[in-house]
């Protein structure tokens, strides 16, 4: 019973993650309620498949997968080309068909010749507390503004989901402290069950999408041949490299939500892991889906809930695998309330702050820390808030990057560290 529970809580908490992403894109690229739910129920496919090839032959720990946020931001760059005349729909998204393939190439070279090492020693505290500060920073406002629904019934914040998604939080809160070890590690389940039911019984939730096929395989190349082109070769490969640095992170910070936990875990094979997110992206190239990436959040979630499990890991992300291949199953899971799955996930991201401090703990007693810190979220911090019509007429990469406070605030911590590293180096010779 007690792993049927685990499994099926491990379940909500990926899907409650991964919906966003292909429905926005969906609506980016202006597909039909139909193209949008197959993109849905591929997305589901490779998220289970890429978490389980992960915790099998990769990393080894249950770090779920979620839809990238480079390649969605890449996605949403191509939309706006889309959008411009510039490119056709099928064009634009055959030629992201192909970066992601290219991507995939990346990882897996880097890690056969075994690099990945190397980008993992510039994964200093420093740099892992700045990267969990900068990732509930620029996730904080989605989480906000969903939990206000803001753009979910209404373009403006409407007070009747608002004060629904607030007796959600609170109640994910009572149950993940409370005294009660069932409740509180069955918290999340428990607060998306009742939540989903709440807003059921006050007419809050939207219509579900239907389908007469009770049983398909998600497709292979839906969006056609993929096209090459000299400016997404270059995307792409700059698109790997940051996440590269992304899953590096994300192991990382699971790695220290066990020892904080006094856990053990499997030793981690960093190129392994790069091989098999190569093998990821590969996949969801194959199957015209957004490429996956390690979840930094899981670390929250394993903390609230104290499971470290992966065997139930493992059912959660088979359970995923198996809605996508019956679309009603995939449509059923579609419907939960967005603003419902913010309220429920919010507990779980808002203690990596927590782990943050932790990192910080020792590194906050040097004055050349604390303007690495000061800096790098400073600079992290600032870019959320460029406007992105602000950056239409510039090239693709600097889009890619000026957009993402998560990757400009942990470059910027890498390289003032390093910087200040080799400074000490030389006056000490």
């Amino acid at each position: 019973m007690k792993l049927t529970f685990s499994s099926l809580q491990w379940m909500v908490f990926i899907l409650a993650g991964s919906l966003v992403a292909p429905i926005a894109i969906g609506d980016a690229f202006g597909m039909t309620q139909a193209e949008t739910a197959d993109l849905l129920q591929r997305s589901f496919l490779i998220i289970g498949a890429s978490a389980i090839l992960q915790v099998l032959f990769g990393h080894k720990l249950p770090i779920n997968e979620g839809p990238a946020g480079l390649w969605w931001g890449v996605f949403t760059v191509y939309a706006g080309i889309v959008a411009s005349g510039a490119l056709t729909v099928s064009d634009g998204l055959q030629q992201l068909t192909a970066g992601m393939l290219i991507s995939g190439v990346l990882f897996f070279l880097l890690g056969a010749f075994r690099i990945i090492n190397s980008i993992r020693a510039l994964f200093t505290p420093l740099v892992t507390g700045t990267y969990l500060i900068l990732l509930v920073s620029q996730l904080s406002g989605s989480f906000i503004k969903g939990m206000l629904g803001i753009g979910y019934l209404q373009e403006n914040a409407d007070a009747k989901v608002a004060i629904a998604s607030l007796f959600i939080l609170v109640l994910s809160i009572v149950l993940g402290k409370s005294r009660v070890k069932w409740l509180r590690s069955y918290s999340i389940l428990i607060s998306l069950l009742l939540g989903w039911g709440l807003f059921k019984l006050l007419n809050l939730t939207k219509e579900t999408m239907h389908t007469s096929n009770t049983f398909a395989f998600p497709e292979l190349l839906a969006w056609g041949m993929p096209q090459w082109s000299a400016g997404t070769i270059v995307t792409s490969l700059f698109v790997g490299m940051l996440l590269l640095t992304n899953m590096v992170a994300s192991i990382n910070v699971v790695e220290k939500a066990y020892e904080s936990e006094n856990q053990d875990y499997k030793t981690i094979h960093y190129n392994r892991s790069s091989i098999m997110m190569g093998l990821n992206t590969w996949l969801a190239g194959l199957f015209s889906a957004v490429a996956s990436v390690p979840i930094s959040g899981a670390s929250g979630f394993i903390l609230t809930t104290k499971m470290f499990s992966r065997l139930a890991f493992i059912l959660g992300n088979a359970l995923i695998i198996l809605i996508s291949f019956f679309p009603p199953l995939t449509f059923f899971f579609a419907g939960i309330p967005a603003p419902v799955g913010y309220a429920t996930i919010f507990l779980p991201f808002s203690s990596m702050i927590g782990l943050a401090f932790k990192e910080y703990k020792n590194a906050i007693k040097s004055e050349t820390n604390l303007f690495i810190i000061s800096t790098s979220l400073m600079v992290g911090i600032g870019s959320l808030f460029i406007p992105a019509a602000a950056l239409k007429e510039w090239p693709n990469i600097i889009v890619t990057l000026l957009s993402n406070g998560l990757i400009m605030g942990m470059l910027t911590c890498m390289a003032l560290e390093q910087f200040f590293k080799r400074k000490k180096l030389r006056a000490n010779q």
